[in-house]
Parts: C-alpha cells; sequence; structure tokens
C-alpha cells in the first residue's frame, strides 16, 4: 500500500481504480464501501482510498476542529484492508490560499440536510470533483446511509459528464440497529443507549407502509413517536420524499423513502428508510 500527500505525487494508472472517498475515522462501514470497492475492482484492478476532512463540508462553528483523526489507525484499517493507494492531502494542498471556485448542485441539495446546512454539498460537490480529478478513478462508492449525499454525487456526475460508475453501498448497522457512523464515538453512553430509537422510528414507519397505510402525517407522526421514547433525541428533520427528486410527498409512492436527522446534544445523525 502506498500514501500520497500532494496532488503531483498520485500516479497515473492504466488498471482499473475504484474510488472510496472519506474523512477518515473508519470504521466497519467504511471497511465494506472497500470490500465492495474491491470487488468492482476486480483482480487486476486497484483500489484507491482518499482520507481528507474536508473543511467547505463545515459549517462556522461546526465540528471540524474536533473530526477525530487517527492517522495511524486509519492506515493500518487501509493496510488490512487490502488498499492499494491512499491519497491524504492537507487543506491547503487541496485549496490555494485564494481558492474562488466551486461546484454547486442547485436542485437535490435544497432540501433535508441542505435545508438546514446551507453550502454543505457545495462543499462535498467540490471536493469530490477535486478528487476525480486528482484520481481519475473509473468508478467510486458511496454508502446510501448519506442517500442525500449518492443522489447529489450521481447528478454532478451525469451533469458535467464525469465518466465514472457511482456505486451505492448499502447502510452498514451496529448490532442495535444504529447505523455506523464516525460521529457515533461522540455519543455520551446515555446517548448511545437511546440512538437505536432513530433505526426503530424507520421501521415503524416501513411497517405502516407495508400494512397499507399511505398518508404522510401518520406515517410521520408514528415514527415521531417512537423517537420522542429516546428523550435526549431532538429532531432536525424527518421526511418522507421522493427518493429520485429528494421533494417532501404527501403520501407514498413508488420510489419513497423516510429520512431523518436527529440530535443527541451536539451530535447529529442521518438515517433513513425506504417504504414498500
Amino acid at each position: 500500500m502506498e500514501i500520497f500527500r500532494t496532488v503531483s505525487s498520485v500516479p497515473a494508472t492504466a488498471k482499473r481504480r475504484v474510488l472510496v472517498p472519506t474523512m477518515g475515522a473508519l470504521h466497519r462501514g467504511h471497511g465494506e464501501l472497500i470490500r465492495i470497492a474491491r470487488e468492482a475492482a476486480g483482480s487486476d484492478g486497484e483500489v484507491a482510498v482518499s482520507i481528507f476532512v474536508n473543511p467547505l463540508q463545515f459549517a462556522p462553528g461546526g465540528d471540524f476542529e474536533k473530526y477525530p483523526r487517527p492517522e495511524t489507525d486509519d492506515e493500518e484499517f487501509c493496510r488490512s484492508a487490502d488498499v492499494d493507494l491512499i491519497f491524504r492531502p492537507s487543506p491547503e494542498e487541496m485549496y490555494a490560499s485564494d481558492f474562488s471556485v466551486s461546484v454547486e448542485e442547485t436542485s437535490l441539495s435544497n432540501t433535508l440536510c441542505g435545508k438546514s446546512r446551507p453550502g454543505h454539498f457545495r462543499g462535498v460537490c467540490t471536493v469530490v470533483a477535486k478528487l476525480f480529478h486528482i484520481l481519475t478513478p473509473d468508478a467510486a462508492v458511496f454508502g446510501e446511509k448519506d442517500f442525500q449525499q449518492l443522489a447529489i454525487i450521481r447528478r454532478m456526475v451525469r451533469d458535467v459528464n464525469f465518466p465514472i460508475e457511482i456505486i451505492g453501498a448499502p447502510t452498514v448497522r451496529e448490532a442495535d440497529g444504529l447505523a455506523c457512523s464516525s460521529r457515533n464515538q461522540y455519543l455520551s453512553q446515555t446517548e448511545r443507549q437511546q440512538a437505536p430509537a432513530l433505526r426503530a422510528a424507520l421501521l415503524e414507519a416501513q411497517r405502516l407502509a407495508a400494512q397499507g397505510e399511505r398518508a404522510a402525517p401518520i406515517i410521520l407522526d408514528a415514527a415521531r413517536k417512537v423517537i420522542a421514547t429516546a428523550p435526549l433525541a431532538r429532531i432536525d428533520y424527518l421526511e418522507l420524499v421522493n427518493a429520485e427528486t429528494l421533494q417532501p410527498i404527501e403520501s407514498v409512492q413508488p420510489n419513497s423513502l423516510v429520512a431523518l436527522a436527529v440530535f443527541f446534544g451536539q451530535t447529529r445523525l442521518i438515517d433513513n428508510i425506504r417504504l414498500p
């Protein structure tokens, strides 16, 4: 495994290269992304992992400074997962001091996380576009836990004609259903005990839809009551949306998704579920 820290040092390759973009603090969920990338690369291809805590994704006063950066652990994680290449640049390497050009998606990013975190997806699109140019992958793997991010990256790739296959990976969960996330380590013991209520709420929404309920207010109210069993939970959003447009809908229809973001203290967790 090779580690590169500058843009100019990243080698070109004739092999099929599959990229897993991350912000580090790697966990089992990232391990599954890497496994899928290895499968997509094939026996003759290579897997590249980028590790970059992107300052453009963080709002002023956010957790950029305290975001975990376990450099040695991440490198060992990648080595054990049979990664071929790590790209680990500094912010100064990625953004010039007078940086002034960004990439922005203006439709899918106006709802859900984009609505409550203005500018976040501009930061995501900008850094992912840069990583695509620097590493020139044939494919890239993104997790479905960040459903809106996946949809926006697919749209960016389509609209600016990146010759890159985008592969969605199913959400990896802890034994109690909580979606794996680097931010889970911020949770206190009590918050961690209550956090599985998010998955339980989504399953309740799915159960009602499977039984024939179609009205968004009824489904979302049921999910909200489940979240309320976690006294420390504070809902940022809980919405029923069309999974293609990400726009709110009033009743379950084909390709429907319930998405949520919930705070436990200062820690913001997201999750989603498809409805039948």
